[in-house]
């Protein structure tokens, strides 16, 4: 038990450094995205969906292969979704009821739900997938939360460092990020430990796709639980076993469910049970259980239904020859995102993205595009412009939904245009002189200009040396809306090749301003007024 325990500590605390290190930028390109592409479930349903196979998910394979060997140790070992419900448990206690025998299989009909959705080109694996939804739950809610409280400390702690000169702590600044739909996160999470109460591990389980598919298998491993003759029946395992794995005869396992975790181990009396390879002496297998055709068929049924309802709304996202859709309205997708109908097919929700991005423009979305899109990230320039020297997001998207670029190739991955609102504009409005916008755009795509009748100079957006950064929108002085606004209009995303050649190609000049020019390189987060203009 105490070596499972720190098995599972070492492997949560590498999950939450690689993300933090995702965070600050910091972590190889490889490892970034690690625990994500070890998700059975996440790779073989976007490989579904999308109809492509995808070699960076190469890890959830090693994952399958291990159930042969190990059964299901990757879900009671590795697993930090698995580690988090197993520390909730242990806080929320284990209610008195019993679980229906029916909920046995329901992990099946979840993967067969998310599987005839996927046959039908519609990707929900983000709905279910165990590593998308804890780094949700850690990148998106308590990673951010922990900053926000770390700032909170170092500011009640900043009059004392100043008064004993410790400068490094009295200027120390943590911007904690904040993201849309935290509270909707952390709600499905609070459901999740909420069912401790019916059954430890309540959702590894009854409903993860992933342990699902493990458990296929998981039937006959290697190493697996065995009795001797020692043991005299008292039951004690059954009871102890977290993953009702233990039959009514104690003799008996289902090796399926089985996290090789060693409670039973450690409870028995008699020291009868241990877990080694080599040929069973005595019947130590319940007969496996296998969910009813019939269920598993009305479950596909229902998950290709789904898809194909989403299919009939008029703002899904389908192949640009598709006329039958309206385009969806001013989403602003992450520099090297894929074509939108690609996109969603490959993005599963991780987060990742946006906890890697360093202004925090990246947003999840709600259903404004649509049930297939919701969760999927957006840019928000008001909050904060999108760096075009920044690659973030593309070097921690584990499916490949945003392509990972070059500083190179990422200048000329325009994701839309800014147009300037003449009936909000300073200049051109009210003929007051602000000259921000073109200050602040790192590409040089705005010139101020004469017009007739107007005293000052106004802003025109050249749309081919527009990148859609976003920086003249964050830093508009006008209050509330921006008076000019980054929308989709000339975005360029590509599935493959140059995005430099396909922006020469389309007539694009794409060329940021040189150091020591109007570039004002990396930003953070800042509710600030624009330069230039105090409070």
């Amino acid at each position: 038990m105490v070596v499972r325990r720190v098995v599972q500590l070492t492997s949560l605390g590498l999950f939450l450094t690689l993300l933090s290190l995702a965070a600050a930028a910091s972590a190889p390109d490889w490892a970034v995205d690690l625990f994500q592409r070890m998700d059975p479930s996440l790779a073989a349903l976007t490989m579904l969906a999308s109809q492509k196979w995808i070699w960076a998910l190469w890890p959830a394979a090693v994952v399958l292969a291990s159930g042969l060997l190990f059964g299901r140790a990757f879900c009671g070992y590795v697993c930090p979704m698995g580690t988090t419900i197993d520390g909730a448990d242990k806080i929320i206690g284990r209610g008195k009821t019993k679980p229906a025998q029916w909920l046995r299989g329901m992990g099946w009909l979840v993967l067969a739900f998310l599987g005839g959705a996927a046959l039908a080109g519609v990707s929900l694996v983000f709905l279910a997938a165990p590593l998308s939804l804890i780094t949700r739950l850690y990148g998106l809610v308590a990673l951010p939360a922990a900053e926000l409280l770390g700032g909170a400390a170092v500011d009640i702690v900043r009059p004392v460092a100043d008064d004993l000169g410790l400068n490094w702590l009295a200027f120390w600044q943590i911007n904690a990020p904040r993201f849309d739909t935290v509270w909707f996160v952390a709600g499905v999470f609070a459901a999740i430990f909420a069912l401790a109460r019916l059954a430890p591990r309540f959702w590894c389980r009854y409903l993860c796709p992933s342990g699902a598919m493990l458990a296929l298998f998981a039937a006959k491993p290697l190493i697996r639980r065995r009795v001797s003759d020692q043991c005299t029946g008292c039951g004690k395992c059954r009871r102890a076993c977290p993953m009702g794995a233990i039959e009514q005869n104690p003799l008996l396992t289902n090796h399926r469910d089985c996290l090789l975790c060693r409670t039973c181990a450690s409870v028995c009396p008699e020291n009868a049970i241990s877990f080694l390879p080599g040929p069973i002496a005595l019947p130590t297998k319940a007969p496996a259980f296998s969910p009813i055709r019939r269920q598993l068929l009305l479950s596909g049924v229902g998950g290709a239904s789904t898809a194909v309802l989403a299919y009939g709304g008029l703002q899904l996202p389908r192949a640009a020859s598709d006329k039958t859709a309206l385009p969806t309205p001013m989403l602003l997708r992450p520099p090297g995102a894929l074509p939108e109908h690609d996109l969603l097919k490959l993005c599963v929700r991780c987060g990742l993205c946006m906890s890697a991005c360093p202004t925090n423009t990246l947003q999840p979305i709600w259903f404004e595009a649509g049930l297939t899109a919701a969760f999927s990230p957006t840019i928000t320039p008001r909050l904060a412009p999108c760096d075009p020297r920044c690659t973030a997001c593309g070097q921690s998207c584990p499916t490949g939904a945003i392509r990972p670029l070059t500083l190179g190739e990422r200048v000329w991955a325009k994701t839309g245009t800014a147009v300037v609102d003449r009936q909000r504009c300073l200049a051109w409005n009210q003929h007051k002189k602000c000259v921000v916008c073109d200050e602040v755009c790192p590409y040089d795509a705005i010139s101020l200009v004469q017009q007739p009748g107007i005293p000052v100079s106004v802003p025109l957006v050249d749309a081919d040396k527009c990148g859609g950064c976003g920086f003249c929108e964050k830093f508009c002085p006008v209050r509330n809306k921006a008076a000019i606004v980054v929308n989709p209009l000339g975005e360029l995303r590509l599935d493959h090749g140059s995005y430099a050649q396909n922006g020469v190609m389309r007539g694009l000049n794409l060329h940021l301003v040189p150091p020591g020019g109007q570039s004002h390189g990396h930003v953070s987060p800042t509710n600030g007024p624009a330069p230039g203009f105090t409070d």
